[in-house]
């Protein structure tokens, strides 16, 4: 059963592999096609899809009355994206902030953040505040597209240009590999993470949200490999966001959710993480996450997983 298991997350890591180079491709051509900013494809087209492990996750966890599994999913979720991710990224290469992801794209991340905070302060969410929740998206995404030029944001480009129906053909299937890949591979390592006694709060806060976040890091990575700094940031900007206001929303909508196993520690890691997120722009990087504060992000990460195992 282990072997198997193994096996299968072997064959997960390699579809989210080739998925995510297509994927990078097709929205990157998508958006010149367009003529909008990478980043607004990554926030949008590329954080929504490679969002799409996470809903389906927490829905199924807050139907099968698991909500501290949901919740916990999308807390996790975005502690991996901000500090994980982002911090792996800034080692292969510095992910640059435009003027706009400074003033307003990552205040309104933070201010998702600590929305979701103040509402579980009673330890749930009903349904009015799932609708509020949804509403909210729908605002932020209208204040970034009305904010976000393509000059500001887009690096050069020397690729290939391809024709329309080549571009949507890599983003979706880029998307359905990476959405496969990332199932597959989730569960497996659920499987073998549960032969091992784990318990479902470190499995909900570390494995699952790590494993639903691989298409994120997956995308982000490989964008940032490719010189693509503003559709790896605005991808998991975009995630966190989506999470949030979209995912825990539309489950709350369905069924209201309760805050159980999930601490307030973790709510502030989650809130703190998009603070640090701003800082690093606004201080020594300039305006970027330099490699130092990449390094600095995973050892703030690790230091929070030492404090869940301990």
């Amino acid at each position: 059963m282990i072997i198997t298991s193994i096996l299968l997350v072997v064959v997960g890591f390699t579809l989210i592999t080739f998925g995510a180079n297509w994927l990078t491709n097709g929205a990157s051509a998508i958006a010149k096609r367009l003529h909008i900013s990478e980043f607004i494809i990554g926030m949008t087209i590329v954080a929504v899809g490679t969002s799409l492990p996470e809903l389906t996750v927490s829905l199924a966890s807050a139907f099968s009355g698991s909500a501290d599994m949901a919740i916990g999913n999308v807390v996790g979720s975005n502690i991996f994206n901000t500090l994980f991710i982002l911090g792996i990224c800034a080692l292969f290469s510095p992910v640059v902030f435009s003027r706009n992801n400074i003033r307003i794209d990552t205040p309104i991340c933070i201010l998702v953040s600590l929305t979701m905070l103040v509402m579980l302060i009673g330890g749930t969410l009903s349904r009015i505040e799932g609708i509020i929740l949804l509403l909210l998206y729908i605002v932020a995404m209208f204040i970034s597209f009305k904010t976000n030029k393509p000059e500001e944001n887009d690096e050069e480009d020397n690729d290939e240009k391809f024709s329309w129906v080549k571009s949507l053909l890599m983003l979706i299937g880029g998307l359905v590999a990476l959405i496969y890949g990332a199932d597959t591979t989730l569960n497996s390592a659920v499987e073998i993470a549960r032969h091992f006694n784990i318990s479902e709060r470190i499995i909900a806060i570390t494995l699952l949200a790590g494993g639903t976040s691989l298409p994120e890091l997956a995308a982000s990575l490989t964008a940032a490999a490719k010189g693509r700094g503003a559709l790896a940031l605005g991808n998991i900007i975009g995630s966190n966001i989506a999470n949030i206001l979209l995912i825990l929303g539309s489950c709350s909508t369905i069924l209201p959710l309760t805050m159980n196993g999930i601490t307030t520690i973790d709510l502030l890691v989650m809130v703190g993480s998009s603070i640090l997120l701003l800082l690093s722009a606004l201080l020594y990087g300039q305006r970027r996450i330099t490699r130092a504060e990449g390094v600095i992000f995973l050892a703030a990460y690790i230091g929070y997983i030492y404090y869940l195992i301990g």
